[in-house]
């Protein structure tokens, strides 16, 4: 996601001249339809490595359960449960049944994952990243039943191919978004023959069809999660330019939002749709500066009610995981605390330094959210 200000929908208000008889004169006035706005958050990667799951195991000791994510995600509470649909990227599958825990390279995250991005107001995740098949069908199977239990939605992954084409919809309030996900591949792992329909992989024909049909099942705004471009790069590499042409050539596309970079990448119009190239870490434990660095956006949408959804403004939520604590800090808000540690401080001001230059390094004016 090379565009300027994003400019606000109007409206056109219309009025006929007047009819007049030898009786009577008569006014007729044809009044703008009542717009429907909506906001919308989407976060980076949640990448569960085995240092940072040992920290949600000393979190869940004082809690009195096997792992606890909570305090991690906690501090992006107030951004999540200020906007009307809160979307996060689960980058590893949940455990399977008879699987262990690991981390890298091959993941299988504590199922008590799921809980803590219910907890902290995340309505639903995508799920085809490179790992997704790390743990085969026993861990896609496990991560959807999770979900499910917690209410929270998925895409991505898929246990049937019924589940794999259905539209995956949310309903804020009569305005439906939908949501799609694909990633570029799988880290070498193939979906089983039996079971091609397990993960999603990115094919501009197959996301046509599933736009098109998210739009025949009532969506009023569509968005598209990529798992794409090169790691540690903040660049978006020529796949990404190829897949974002191609995509947002689909005229049932809205917004396309990127993961899998672990670095932020930039924000800037392709084509007339917005896309968010890459949003970095939300919770890792890579201990770069860079890769500490995470972005969360918060988009506003608006449209007439009933009838389609645009971008209207794309707002920037910079993010910094403290390894200390794995806390996932925003750091506006952070920096807004009188008491901070002036090391901490140090630290987040240059990470939202970081973050904002890459952001807009495409042209576009994407501003700070305001803290609330």
């Amino acid at each position: 996601m090379d565009g300027d200000t994003i400019a606000d929908v109007e409206w056109a208000t219309t009025a006929p001249a007047a009819s007049t008889t030898a009786s009577t004169t008569t006014t007729t006035t044809t009044t703008a339809p009542p717009e429907e706005v909506r906001t919308l958050a989407f976060g980076g990667d949640l990448l569960t490595h085995l240092p940072l799951v040992a920290g949600a195991q000393r979190y869940g000791a004082a809690a009195g359960v096997p792992y606890d994510f909570g305090p991690m995600l906690a501090p992006m509470t107030p951004v999540l449960s200020s906007v009307d649909l809160a979307l996060c990227h689960l980058e590893v599958p949940l455990v399977g049944d008879g699987q262990q825990i690991s981390g890298y390279p091959s993941f299988h995250a504590p199922r008590e994952l799921a809980t803590a991005i219910a907890g902290a107001g995340y309505d639903g995740c995508s799920t085809a990243s490179n790992h997704s098949l790390d743990g085969g069908r026993p861990a896609i199977d496990a991560t959807i039943a999770t979900f499910d239990a917690l209410g929270l939605g998925h895409v991505g992954t898929a246990r049937s191919p019924e589940e794999d084409v259905a539209p995956r919809l949310y309903d804020l309030d009569g305005v439906a978004v939908a949501h799609l996900s694909y990633a570029y591949g799988f880290n070498g792992y193939e979906p089983p023959a039996d079971a091609p329909w397990i993960v999603d992989r990115i094919d501009p024909a197959v996301i046509a069809r599933d736009a098109a049909a998210a739009r025949v099942a009532g969506a009023d705004l569509v968005v598209v999660s990529l798992h794409w471009g090169t790691e540690y790069q903040h660049e978006p590499d020529a796949f990404q330019r190829e897949t974002a042409a191609a995509v947002t050539a689909i005229a049932d596309v809205d917004l396309v939002i990127g993961h899998h970079a672990h670095v932020v990448q930039p924000v800037e119009q392709v084509g007339g749709t917005w896309v968010v190239f890459g949003l970095g870490n939300q919770l890792s434990n890579q201990a770069d500066d860079a890769k500490r660095d995470g972005l969360t956006v918060v988009v506003t949408v608006a449209g007439p009610a009933g009838g389609p959804m645009a971008v209207r403004s794309i707002e920037a939520v910079p993010t910094f995981v403290d390894l200390g604590s794995y806390e996932v800090l925003p750091t506006a808000a952070t920096l807004a605390r009188p008491d901070l540690d002036p090391a901490l401080r140090a630290q987040l001001e240059a990470s939202q330094y970081r973050t904002m230059a890459t952001v807009g390094s495409a042209g576009a004016q994407i501003p700070l959210r305001p803290v609330a």
